[in-house]
């Protein structure tokens, strides 16, 4: 299984460039909240992974844009990263999409795509087995996310710039 995370040492001294996808330009990032909890509750999403960031941005039916940042530092921020999916990584998926709130500013690991959703919520349901799911989810290419859940978080992201992806 491949894993992606950030080298919170390198966060703390230096920057780091992180990707949103989005149907539009977003200069400052914020909270929305929504009609759907997310993986890791409501925030502001990105991830490490530029090919992500397109390939979620292809899901926009007009507009598709992918946003650029640079983080600068995460120090004092109450901060929880997922370095691999295990139990408590599923746990806390569970509980923030079944609307449980957590204290974390930022919260960084695996994502679950829409594959992974749909096994999430055969769990929760009682479909399926812990055992199960787990056989389920192996990997077969990274993914990765980090979400901002404070004010305090948003504002070590600085906007570079965006660019539109276009259909071939």
């Amino acid at each position: 299984m491949f894993q992606v995370h950030l080298d919170l040492s390198s966060v703390e001294n230096n920057s780091i460039t992180i990707y949103h996808w989005s149907k539009s330009i977003v200069e400052e990032p914020e909270i929305r909240i929504s009609k759907y909890t997310k993986d890791f509750y409501w925030g502001f999403y990105c991830t490490l992974i530029k090919e992500q960031a397109e390939k979620w941005a292809m899901r926009n039916r007009k507009d598709k844009i992918v946003n650029i940042y640079t983080l600068s530092n995460i120090k004092g921020l109450r901060y929880k990263q997922f370095k691999e999916m295990n139990e408590e990584w599923l746990e806390f998926i569970v509980n923030c999409r079944t609307g449980g709130n957590h204290n974390y500013e930022i919260v960084e690991g695996t994502m679950a795509d829409d594959t992974i959703y749909n096994y999430i919520n055969d769990y929760i349901d009682g479909i399926i087995s812990k055992a199960a799911f787990w056989e389920l989810v192996k990997f077969k290419y990274p993914t990765h996310q980090i979400s901002f859940h404070s004010a305090r978080a948003l504002q070590w992201l600085r906007f570079e710039r965006s660019y539109e992806i276009y259909d071939v």
